[in-house]
C-alpha cells in the first residue's frame, strides 16, 4: 500500500476543516450575528423582527405590522441593520402635531445607543418637539431590555 500524499490544495482544505473556517453547519450558522428589520404603516402600525436574513426579517416584521390592523401593502420597509447591534425605536412628535418614529440600530453598546437617542430628542430639532421618547430598546441578541 502506498503512503497517502497530500497535495497543497488538499492540505489547505484539511487545515480549513480542522480550524472550522469552511463549511459551517446550519446549526453553526444560526449562532451568527442577527440583523434587525423595521417596517411601518404610517398612522396604522409597525413591526420589527430580528433575523439573519433581510428578506425573512422584513417578512416577519410585515406580519407583525399587519397584526396591528394594517394591510400588507401599507407596511413599508423602513430600515435594515446588519448586524443589529443595540437597537431602539424612538417616538417623536412635532409641536404642530405630526409624529413619526426614528429607528436606531447597529450600536456597539447600550450607552452609545442611549446617547444617539438623546441626540434625536435633545438635538437641534428639540425646540420643535412636544414629545420624544424611546419606546423600545433591544440588545444585540434581540432581547428587549426596557420595561415598556
Amino acid at each position: 500500500m502506498k503512503p497517502m500524499r497530500f497535495t497543497p490544495v488538499a492540505a489547505v482544505i484539511l487545515s480549513a476543516f480542522a480550524t472550522g473556517l469552511v463549511f459551517h453547519t446550519s446549526a453553526a450558522a444560526q449562532d451568527g450575528p442577527l440583523g434587525v428589520a423595521f417596517v411601518e404603516a404610517p398612522e396604522q402600525g409597525s413591526g420589527m423582527c430580528f433575523s439573519q436574513n433581510a428578506d425573512r426579517g422584513f417578512e416577519c416584521a410585515r406580519q407583525r405590522c399587519m397584526e396591528s390592523g394594517a394591510e400588507a401593502r401599507d407596511c413599508l420597509r423602513v430600515k435594515w441593520c446588519f448586524p443589529a447591534g443595540w437597537s431602539a425605536d424612538v417616538f417623536v412628535q412635532h409641536k404642530e402635531g405630526p409624529h413619526w418614529h426614528v429607528y436606531l440600530c447597529g450600536w456597539q453598546a447600550e450607552a452609545d445607543l442611549d446617547a444617539a437617542a438623546k441626540i434625536v430628542c435633545e438635538g437641534s430639532a428639540a425646540q420643535y418637539l412636544i414629545e420624544c421618547a424611546t419606546v423600545g430598546k433591544w440588545d444585540a441578541s434581540g432581547v428587549r431590555v426596557d420595561n415598556q
